[in-house]
C-alpha cells in the first residue's frame, strides 16, 4: 500500500499498523485552522471513517465532488474499481479516527456472512460501496480509548489490534434483531420512543440525573423495561451510559481549554474536585490535568 502523508500541521496523524494490511489512523486538529490531509490509498483497501468531533470533508476527483463528515457520522468507502485517495479537509477542533483494510484481509473475517454485509456477496464484489451511518454510545466509547491510549508504549500494538476489531464488531453489529429476541417489547414504537426519552432527559440533566424510579415515572415505562430496554438499545445501564457520557463531555471541555478542572467537574456533576479527578482518572487512566498537559 503506498503511503504518502501532505500535511503541514504536525502532530495531526497517527498511524499504526495494526497488522499485514489492516491500519488504524488517528487525526486530531486542535489547531485553530482548518487542514487539509492528502495520502495515497489504493484499491484494495475499505475506508472505515468516524468523526468523534468536529466536522470533515472528503474531496474526490480533484475537488469536482465532496462527502461531508460530520461529528457522530461514520462513512465506509470501497471502489475496486479505482483507487481512493484520502483527500480530507479537517475543520478546527476535529478528531478523527479511520480504518483502513484490504479487501483481502477483510474477507478473511467476514467470509462466512458474506449474505449479511451487503459489497462482500459474490453479486457486489466487484462494485463500488459508499455508505453512511450514526456512530453508535457504544462505538464512542471505543473511539475515545483509542483517541486517548496512554498505556505503556510495549502494549500499544496489541491495545489497538483489539479495539480496531471491537470497533469492526460493533460497526456491523444486528442491534435491531437481538433487541426483537431478548427484548419483545421493544418491537413497540412508543416504548422505543420512550427509552429514547430517557436518554435525552439524563443528558439534558446530567449535573443533577433524576433517580431511575424518577426517570421510570417521568417517561411512563416500568422500571424493569426501562432498564432491559436501555441496556438493549444503547449497550450500556443507564448510569452507565451516563457515566461515559460525562467523562466525553469533560474531555472535550478540558481540551477546548475554556474551562479549569473545578470548573469541568461542576459541570457534569460532580460537587467536589476530587471526585471529578477520580472518576476521570478510572475512565481514561490519567488525571484531568495530566490530560491537559499532553495535549500541549
Amino acid at each position: 500500500m503506498e503511503i504518502q502523508l501532505k500535511n503541514n500541521a504536525p502532530g495531526i496523524l497517527e498511524e499504526t499498523i495494526i497488522e499485514d494490511g489492516f491500519y488504524i489512523l488517528k487525526f486530531q486538529n486542535e489547531t485553530n485552522d482548518t487542514q487539509r490531509i492528502i495520502r495515497d490509498i489504493n484499491s484494495s483497501y475499505i475506508q472505515f471513517h468516524f468523526c468523534v468531533k468536529g466536522n470533515l470533508k472528503f474531496n474526490f476527483n480533484n475537488g469536482s465532488y465532496a462527502i461531508p463528515l460530520p461529528q457522530k457520522k461514520s462513512l465506509l468507502l470501497y471502489n475496486p474499481q479505482r483507487d481512493l485517495p484520502m483527500n480530507l479537509e479537517m475543520e478546527k477542533d476535529s478528531w478523527l479516527v479511520s480504518l483502513l483494510i484490504s479487501i483481502k484481509k477483510f474477507h478473511s473475517l467476514f467470509s462466512k456472512e458474506a449474505d449479511y454485509i451487503p459489497f462482500l456477496g459474490e453479486g457486489n464484489r466487484d462494485k463500488k460501496y459508499y455508505t453512511d451511518a450514526d456512530i453508535s454510545p457504544s462505538m464512542v466509547v471505543v473511539l475515545n480509548q483509542i483517541l486517548s491510549y496512554n498505556l505503556h508504549k510495549s502494549i500499544k500494538l496489541l491495545y489497538f489490534k483489539g479495539k480496531a476489531y471491537e470497533l469492526l464488531s460493533l460497526y456491523f453489529n444486528k442491534p435491531e434483531d437481538a433487541d426483537i429476541d431478548q427484548c419483545p417489547f421493544l418491537v413497540d414504537e412508543e416504548n422505543v420512543l420512550k427509552i429514547k426519552q430517557a436518554k435525552e432527559i439524563i443528558i439534558a440533566r446530567m449535573a443533577e440525573p433524576p433517580t431511575l424510579q424518577e426517570l421510570s415515572k417521568e417517561i411512563g415505562l416500568p422500571l424493569s423495561k426501562l432498564k432491559d430496554g436501555f441496556k438493549q438499545i444503547y449497550g450500556e445501564p443507564v448510569y452507565a451510559f451516563l457515566f461515559d457520557y460525562k467523562m466525553e463531555v469533560a474531555r472535550q471541555l478540558l481540551a477546548s481549554g475554556s474551562h479549569n478542572v473545578n470548573e469541568v467537574g461542576l459541570k457534569v456533576g460532580y460537587s467536589t474536585a476530587s471526585h471529578f479527578i477520580a472518576a476521570f482518572k478510572k475512565k481514561f487512566g490519567t488525571t484531568p490535568k495530566k490530560y491537559v498537559m499532553n495535549l500541549s
